[in-house]
C-alpha cells in the first residue's frame, strides 16, 4: 500500500473517531428521543438538531462535516497519485501534513481557536492541492 493510501485509511479512522466525539455529547445533551428521530425540523421545536447543541458540540459537528468535505478532495488526490504510480516523497509528505492538520483541526475548532483553526485548515487544503498538482506534472 502506498503511503498516501495508508494516510487515507488513517484519515477515515479519524472520521470515525470524530463521529464518536460529536455523537456522544450530542446524545447526552439532546437525548435519544431526538437523535434517533427522523429529525424533521417541525418535530424538533422548529430548530435543526445542530442548533440545539451546546456551542462545543455544535463545533464538533461542524468539524465532522468539514472533514467529510476535505476528505473528498484528499481521497481523489490519494487515488490519483496511487493509481497513476506517482507516489513520491513530496506526495507522501503532503498526505501526512493533511492528516496532521486534520488531527489539529478538531481541537482547534472545538475550542474556538481563532485564527488557528482556519490556518490549520488551510495547511491541510494546501497539502491536498499540492498532491493534485503533483499528479498532473
Amino acid at each position: 500500500m502506498t503511503p498516501e493510501l495508508t494516510v487515507l485509511t488513517l484519515a477515515a479512522l479519524l472520521q470515525v473517531a470524530q463521529f464518536g466525539l460529536m455523537a456522544i455529547p450530542a446524545n447526552l445533551e439532546l437525548g435519544t428521543a431526538k437523535t434517533l428521530s427522523p429529525r424533521d425540523t417541525d418535530r424538533m421545536g422548529g430548530k435543526p438538531l445542530a442548533d440545539q447543541m451546546s456551542p462545543r458540540t455544535a463545533r464538533l459537528n461542524r468539524a465532522l462535516n468539514n472533514h467529510f468535505e476535505g476528505l473528498i478532495l484528499f481521497s481523489i488526490a490519494c487515488l490519483v497519485i496511487t493509481l497513476s504510480g506517482q507516489s513520491t516523497a513530496l506526495t507522501s509528505t503532503c498526505a501526512w501534513i493533511y492528516l496532521a492538520a486534520r488531527l489539529a483541526y478538531v481541537p482547534a475548532y472545538a475550542f474556538g481557536l481563532v485564527p488557528w483553526r482556519s490556518l490549520i485548515w488551510f495547511a491541510g487544503f494546501m497539502a491536498t492541492t499540492v498532491m493534485l498538482i503533483a499528479a498532473l506534472i
